[in-house]
């Protein structure tokens, strides 16, 4: 299948080789964000460091994602051999938990994140589970969608809603 921008190739990545650097770039970018709207939201009043560096609890996964995501599952979007997305998916038993899910700012709302989402579900034996900002509307929709209910939280943070979807 020839990907295009509204139909990635969604792949296992290969942290060893060349997707180690996309994965970190992405999964920083994804944490820079979150971090900003933590400081607009009021939960967080930790600053990003010089030029955006993240607090010392995230560097791990931005500098060495080989080791961070050493027993997860990592797939990533491709388009034209360029990782537009990533999903970061920590197995639990016969559970899984999503812990990360990002896709390219620049193409967002065109299926990147659903394909992304749709692939870590289908490699799930058992149910899955993940957690988002209470502020990210357009992610818990899509998670809805896809048969996410929420659930009482297992994070003491608030404004973090948790959210499962069984196995049919």
């Amino acid at each position: 299948m020839r990907a295009d921008r509204d139909h990635p190739v969604i792949r296992r990545a290969e942290l060893f080789g060349p997707d180690g650097v996309s994965v970190s770039a992405a999964v920083g970018e994804y944490l820079r964000q979150t971090e900003a709207e933590k400081r607009r939201e009021g939960i967080s009043s930790e600053p990003l460091g010089k030029s955006g560096a993240l607090p010392e609890h995230y560097r791990a996964e931005v500098d060495d994602p080989v080791a961070a995501y050493d027993d997860f599952d990592v797939l990533v979007a491709d388009v034209d051999g360029v990782v537009v997305g990533v999903v970061v998916v920590a197995p639990r038993g016969g559970d899984a938990e999503i812990k990360r899910l990002w896709a390219a700012p620049a193409l967002r709302g065109r299926g990147i994140g659903s394909a992304l989402l749709d692939a870590a579900v289908a490699a799930s034996d058992g149910p899955i589970r993940l957690s988002v900002w209470d502020w990210r509307i357009g992610a818990r929709r899509l998670y809805e969608s896809r048969g996410f209910r929420e659930v009482p939280s297992w994070d003491g943070r608030d404004r973090l809603v948790c959210m499962i979807r069984q196995r049919d």
